[in-house]
């Protein structure tokens, strides 16, 4: 089904502009956003574009999904399920990762759904990863062999919990131990609670009631930093160590 006009409508009342302003801003007719927001006609490619620009929301999450339940700009409900929003869209329409620095870490369990927070991130672009809302996380610890303590590993959002792969890598964060990196198995059903194994038998492996955990983000690709000067670690040469991780993937999809 189609939800794109609804959703325009949603979404310019969640900025409280009236179709006059949300026309200045887009620079078009009233009438047009007008026609669009009535299901008279349907935005053609380039307008799609242009909203999901403006709305920072990918194209097929707002044609696919209904908005309307959202009540906040700081995330977007679909159903029973948690979607980020904003979802940063650069101007060619390609998605941008928000990198985590280490410094900002601590602070992550308070502002991972305050989009200021999320904002002030500086942000990269890795064109070799699969579709979805990915984000850069450091590593801190060795509970996660062979990962080492101030390693990169950039991760998949994963909106439902139920759509976990056993003994696949996550990113969780969690209400009282905050941001943590472990293998998870899915122990809804019979407890009610996910079952995290660190790599590194030295750690104990634990359960975190599903109530607790506030993300999940699976495991994509990482990155370690530890041959290069601290100094050197800034978001632009993360992104050229990336990036030339993604050559080398495509490589050896080559091969394969």
């Amino acid at each position: 089904m189609n939800y794109i006009a609804k959703n325009i409508r949603h979404l310019r009342k969640l900025k409280g502009y009236t179709q006059e302003q949300l026309a200045e801003e887009l620079k078009m007719t009233r009438s047009k956003i007008g026609s669009y927001e009535e299901g008279r006609s349907d935005p053609p490619i380039e307008m799609l574009i242009q909203f999901s620009t403006y709305f920072s929301l990918p194209i097929d999450v707002l044609i696919k999904n209904d908005l309307t339940y959202a009540t906040d700009t700081s995330f977007i409900e679909i159903g029973n399920q948690r979607v980020l929003f904003p979802i940063t869209v650069d101007v060619d329409h390609g998605d941008l990762i928000e990198v985590v620095p280490v410094k900002a870490s601590a602070g992550y369990l308070l502002g991972y759904d305050d989009p200021e927070y999320i904002e002030q991130l500086e942000r990269i672009k890795l064109p070799f990863l699969p579709t979805g809302k990915h984000r850069a996380f450091p590593i801190k610890g060795d509970s996660m062999h062979p990962m080492k303590d101030g390693s990169y590993v950039v991760a998949k959002y994963i909106e439902d919990l139920r759509d976990i792969k056993n003994g696949t890598s996550y990113i969780v964060v969690t209400e009282n131990d905050g941001m943590t990196y472990k293998r998870v198995y899915d122990h809804i059903e019979e407890k009610q609670a996910l079952w995290l194994v660190p790599d590194n038998k030295n750690y104990q492996a634990y359960h975190v009631p599903v109530t607790e955990v506030l993300e999940l983000w699976e495991f994509t690709c990482s990155i370690n930093t530890q041959e290069y000067d601290e100094r050197d670690l800034k978001v632009s040469s993360i992104a050229l160590m990336l990036n030339q991780l993604g050559v080398e993937l495509k490589a050896l999809k080559k091969i394969l």
